[in-house]
């Protein structure tokens, strides 16, 4: 049958919420790259050499790679006790704040060691909002899909990704063009972290009007959240956790080395004009779009697991082919690896969203058994005479009460969605947990 046009637009609303509130974020995440490869090493930092003003200019960089696993943790912790829609509204104004104070900041010529401490502190403060994005954009978007469209419907957060570098550096490249060096390295970079606050005011006017997920709502009407989700977690996924936090560096590894490393070793040790290596970028992630919607129908005709798995063995390919192609010379070898590595960033992207929370699946299935043995021991008790009801027969459905047989388990109409919401919700907060690691990888490049 057909959804009704409500549902449609229902549907379309927290399609586009996912997408652009995302985009937004990794606008602000990504702009903030690009400045770092180009201006912010001679602008915040000690004259010594250019080499060392670029290496003390990603290490700001990678400060929002200690600060994403944090985010992720104090977002997931109150999104899975007051929703998905508040936090995501947080983590919008916390990213848009920091970008915006940016623009403001004075350099190291004028304010000494103060400037570069400001440029970090706020670098942190862009991890921590985007920290806690990409999780509930994912879960908004997978809460919400019917059945057989999970890896499609969790796609839409990860195209965020490339609308939002595609926004950031055709900035950079537009005012590049239109301003001379000297005005771009005085003022001009300040304009694209100024012009966050708009798209910030776009993301905060369609994530207002959202209501919280099925799921959720299931989840919050079953039963109280935990009181500290994340020690759940840990408890009782640790090795689930350990497994997707792994599985996740080698997307996010790949995608910096092709992105901000790749455009601060072309423009300073490879000679490039930033205008025409910039341009290079902009064909090259189109790739990386094309590889996340890919991934995600390939996903659904197959698994999200195989996919991740092909994906990865790719990367492998892609990381053995870096030195040769980025130092043969030619501009079109260079970009031609940049266009192929992304594809594959694409493929070991897209499926996540729907992956990640299917590590959980034994352990939602134990839990299901478990449940239903108890359910069927509560009933034979209720049904025995001589039974005198106990404290825990208050916890089992009463008569009467509607009850789903989902998935051959007896339990409340409304505790299945809750479970598939918990499963969700645990499973989903794994990505950030990645970036650490993958700071340990760029630190290994060749500057």
């Amino acid at each position: 049958m057909a959804p009704s046009s409500a549902a449609g637009a229902s549907t379309r609303r927290v399609l586009a919420a996912s997408l652009i509130g995302t985009a937004v974020e990794f606008y602000d995440f990504y702009i903030y790259a690009t400045a770092a490869s180009l201006v912010f090493g001679p602008l915040f930092f000690p004259a010594s050499s250019p080499a060392m003003q670029l290496l003390a200019s990603y290490a700001s960089l990678s400060v929002a790679f200690i600060a994403r696993p944090l985010g992720s943790i104090v977002f997931g912790h109150f999104g899975d006790r007051i929703g998905r829609k508040s936090t995501l509204v947080a983590s919008l104004l916390i990213m848009g704040g920091s970008t915006l104070l940016v623009a403001f900041l004075p350099t190291y010529a004028t304010a000494g060691w103060v400037a570069p401490f400001l440029l970090c502190l706020l670098r942190f403060g862009q991890g921590f909002g985007l920290g806690g994005e990409w999780g509930g954009a994912a879960l908004l978007a997978v809460e919400n899909a019917p059945p057989g469209f999970r890896a499609r419907f969790g796609m839409f957060p990860q195209l965020g990704a490339p609308v939002g570098f595609i926004a950031a550096n055709g900035l950079f490249l537009a005012l590049g063009a239109v301003l001379t060096p000297e005005q771009f390295q005085s003022w001009g970079w300040r304009l694209p972290f100024l012009g966050s606050i708009l798209l910030v005011g776009v993301g905060l006017w369609i994530r207002l009007k959202l209501t919280e997920t099925p799921a959720f709502q299931a989840a919050a009407h079953a039963a109280p959240p935990p009181h500290v989700p994340v020690a759940e977690l840990l408890k009782t996924h640790a090795r689930e956790t350990i497994g997707g936090t792994f599985a996740v560096v080698a997307c996010f590894a790949l995608f910096y080395l092709t992105t901000a490393f790749s455009l601060g070793y072309g423009v300073t040790a490879l000679g490039y004009d930033r205008q025409v290596f910039l341009g290079v970028l902009l064909v090259a992630i189109l790739f990386m779009a094309g590889g996340i919607v890919w991934a995600g129908y390939w996903a659904d005709k197959t698994s999200p697991r195989r996919v991740l798995m092909a994906g990865s063995l790719l990367t492998i390919a892609a990381g053995a082919a870096l030195a040769p192609m980025m130092g043969s010379g030619s501009l079109w070898t260079i970009g031609v690896f940049l266009s192929l590595a992304l594809v594959v960033m694409g493929l070991v992207y897209g499926p996540l969203g729907a992956w990640l929370p299917s590590l959980f699946s034994g352990a939602g299935a134990l839990y299901r058994l478990v449940d239903r043995l108890q359910c069927r021991r509560g009933d034979r008790r209720r049904h025995d005479p001589g039974h005198r009801p106990g404290p825990g027969d208050a916890r089992r459905p009463e008569a009467g009460r509607p009850v789903s047989r989902r998935r051959g388990r007896d339990q409340p109409a409304g505790a299945a969605a809750a479970e598939e919401g918990r499963r969700h919700a645990v499973g989903i907060k794994n990505a950030n947990l990645a970036l650490p690691a993958l700071h340990k990888t760029r630190r290994s490049c060749p500057s």
